[in-house]
């Protein structure tokens, strides 16, 4: 085997270390999902009707765990962040998109997976053909909604940091205590 060829394979091999870690993360994060009970209908549909708020806490604790842990490699030097342009229209259209498919299946794509993990049928059937028809049809309607929905109201690569012109921290940190602050107070309340 050449130098070159010993290269190429060891590049392709290096390349694929993010997609293998990726698989990894996200095996634990369904395994943390389904311990959590968060892959079940009724506990999804409880949030829905704000009386079970074991998803909300789950998903604040995830923000708040991936925010410090985010920006403590950042502030490290482990990773860099590349912050993907975003507007107005991405968001109400995303969002009318997750809420539609939340609403009439009762999952969202972390917890489908989770659900279709633990081999429930209706996450199988109706998320997994879900999924499918609304990846084609976004890709059909793509070249004709980029340029005028989903660049309404661009707002760039803006973070709240980078807008008050302060240290990442100056953020996160009120705002990871503010959580934990509420996460408290929910499990004291009982909710």
């Amino acid at each position: 085997m050449t130098i070159k060829e010993r290269l190429t394979k060891e590049q392709v091999i290096r390349d694929k270390r993010p997609l293998l870690t990726g698989l990894l993360f996200g095996i634990a994060f369904g395994f943390l999902l389904h311990k959590g009970g968060v892959t079940k209908y009724d506990v999804i549909l409880g949030q829905l009707l704000l009386t079970d708020f074991t998803v909300l806490k789950i998903m604040l604790s995830a923000v708040v765990t991936g925010m410090i842990g985010i920006y403590a490699m950042k502030s490290a030097g482990m990773i860099k962040l590349t912050i993907k342009k975003g507007s107005v229209g991405q968001n109400i259209l995303g969002g009318l998109i997750f809420g539609i498919g939340f609403a009439v299946l009762g999952y969202c794509p972390g917890t489908l997976a989770g659900a279709i993990g633990n081999g429930y049928f209706d996450a199988l059937t109706g998320g997994l053909a879900g999924i499918l028809l609304g990846t084609v049809l976004f890709a059909q309607l793509y070249p004709k909604i980029k340029d005028n929905i989903l660049q309404r109201g661009s707002y760039g690569d803006m973070t709240l940091p980078k807008l008050l012109k302060v240290n990442d921290w100056i953020i996160v940190v009120p705002v990871a205590l503010f959580i934990v602050l509420l996460l408290v107070w929910m499990e004291r309340s009982g909710l």
